[in-house]
């Protein structure tokens, strides 16, 4: 039998009975739908989590800070030596100190850090207003200061595009002696505002690391990023840096563990949808037996004009086939639309409260072609025991059953 002549036979139900094929492919896309709006749901909370982190020097820099006994000390002379590691590409130092910040009518407490312009991308700090320090305005950036976000709440400042232009001054809080005595030292200079930062949990200013030092003298820091070469080689800086009595912390390493309970979860929700999926395949299952028992006295007429058992078994399988990939792509929009609607609703429900929009549901290019040809392949699976059964009918008792 031609290939043609499977086609147009395999696709006849959509004449003879319509109605009970397109309420079987429903059936199939109800289960499929459940499994892509689940498993959508998955990929969104993913997103929503991972999307806050900056991809690229983000992931290959080393947070490395001091230990609690501070029985050694990130100081001027360790971070040279963690430059001069061949693994390792740059290195960012961050000093801190509390300080004392006026801004208009107004002084606050605030956590004065001076750092390096590489320091905010190999932390994945993001600018909602104005700029970050860059090498380029190096001159221009010694008199001016970045703020964040919880630091301009703290000042009543909601729009952070308001803050910008601004002048502040500090007082710096210096710690003086073992005792844990402090000193004030006060800088005779304003800074003005060209920056603020997405962080709302931080209140801190932001100077350049060389403009801080001329103000007092930088000993010791309070963390480092270092940004190694390539990938490969975090786990090798990670045990050096290890070594020396340091605590080193890789963004790497949370998003792998993230992306690892997300996993999970998606199994999970693909698991409570593969329930409804496995209900639909058995409802096909079903409706593919009726057919066969339905045209067992057809089978038994086209295997006397020739037809034979392997073209009888093809009939069925591409009957199947068609039905299950219909079914997986009207599941396919069946899913995304739920997820597109909760989405849209959940959105409206945010804004209204005063939150951000949020993508709830993600649906990879690539779920959406697994769940096409995952659909076909289920439907050929409920069509191979109809299908052994039709070719294995005797012609003659196939043309006298009724």
């Amino acid at each position: 039998m031609r290939i043609q002549d499977i086609a147009k036979l395999s696709t006849r139900m959509f004449k003879t009975n319509p109605t009970r094929t397109w309420l079987t492919i429903l059936g199939m896309g109800v289960g499929t739908g459940a499994v892509v709006s689940l498993v959508g749901l998955g990929f969104g909370l993913q997103g929503i989590i991972l999307e806050q982190i900056v991809f690229g020097e983000t992931l290959l820099s080393l947070n490395v800070t001091n230990p609690p006994h501070r029985a050694v000390v990130l100081n001027p002379k360790v971070v040279k030596e963690f430059a001069s590691y061949p693994e390792v590409k740059q290195v960012a130092p961050m000093a801190r100190y509390a300080a004392l910040m006026t801004l208009g009518n107004l002084t606050g407490n605030v956590s004065l850090r001076g750092l390096e312009p590489p320091y905010f991308r190999f932390v994945g700090t993001k600018a909602v207003a104005g700029r970050l320090f860059q090498e380029e305005t190096a001159r221009e950036d010694r008199n001016t200061v970045i703020l964040t976000k919880a630091t301009l709440k703290l000042f009543d400042i909601e729009n952070p595009q308001n803050a910008l232009g601004r002048k502040v001054t500090f007082r710096l809080l210096v710690p003086s002696g073992a005792a844990g005595n402090t000193k004030e030292v006060e800088i005779q200079k304003r800074y003005t505002i060209v920056g603020v930062t997405d962080e709302e949990n931080q209140v801190a200013a932001f100077l350049r690391l060389d403009e801080l030092a001329s103000f007092v003298s930088v000993q010791s820091y309070e963390r480092v990023q270092v940004r190694v070469r390539e990938s490969a080689l975090l786990d090798t800086v990670t045990d050096k840096i290890v070594a020396r009595g340091f605590i080193v912390t890789a963004l790497s390493k949370t998003v792998e563990q993230a992306n690892k309970i997300f996993k999970g979860i998606q199994v999970v929700l693909a698991i409570f949808g593969g329930i409804a999926l496995v209900v639909s395949a058995i409802g096909m299952f079903n409706t593919m037996t009726v057919t066969l028992l339905e045209r067992t006295g057809e089978i038994g007429i086209m295997r006397t004009l020739g037809a034979s058992a392997n073209d009888i078994r093809m009939l069925f399988l591409a009957e199947a086939v068609i039905v299950g990939f219909l079914g997986g792509v009207v599941g396919i929009f069946i899913g995304i639309g739920v997820g597109k609607g909760l989405n849209a609703l959940v959105n409206i429900a945010a804004i209204n409260f005063g939150g951000v929009p949020v993508k709830l549901f993600a649906f990879p290019g690539w779920f959406i072609a697994f769940i096409a040809i995952f659909s076909a392949v289920v439907g050929f699976l409920t069509g191979v025991f109809p299908a052994r059964r039709a070719a294995a009918l005797s012609p003659l008792d196939a043309i006298r059953y009724k």
